[in-house]
């Protein structure tokens, strides 16, 4: 608990409006996801393809929509940013590795690691100034 509270106070002293609105762009873009893979079931199943014979792996496939829809709303509001982010970790993770096991699309491994970066950055880096989370707390 003492570390979130050090990266906090370090993230509030260094805040940076371009940052907030890379935090923004990052959520609009996985809630774009969302909606697609809710528009386009087949084509996420498509992507699951390389993973059907695990276990488990249809729970994935429902994961993955709601997760995006629901953790890029949070993440644009920068409530809860955190753990948007740690709940949009595995599929970004699964996103790189489907691309090893199965066919490989340049463009998805490039997007999947820049969105995979990019949500490590705000897991350490937390929501910024201008967020939910920052004014709810100085409401306290």
């Amino acid at each position: 608990m003492e570390t979130i509270k050090t990266l906090n106070k370090w993230a509030n002293r260094h805040t940076y409006f371009p940052i907030d609105l890379l935090r923004i762009a990052l959520g609009v873009f996985l809630f774009i996801k969302g909606i697609s893979f809710f528009s386009n079931t087949e084509m996420l199943m498509e992507l699951a393809e390389p993973i059907k014979d695990m276990p488990g792996s249809m729970l994935v496939v429902h994961y993955v929509a709601p997760a995006h829809f629901i953790g890029a709303i949070l993440i644009v509001a920068g409530l809860l940013t955190r753990w948007a982010i740690l709940a949009q970790l595995p599929i970004l993770i699964g996103a790189v590795i489907i691309n090893f096991i199965g066919e490989m699309h340049s463009n998805n491994l490039i997007m999947a690691l820049i969105t995979l970066l990019t949500c490590i950055f705000f897991l350490l880096y937390g929501s910024g100034k201008n967020s939910l989370d920052y004014y709810f707390k100085m409401q306290q």
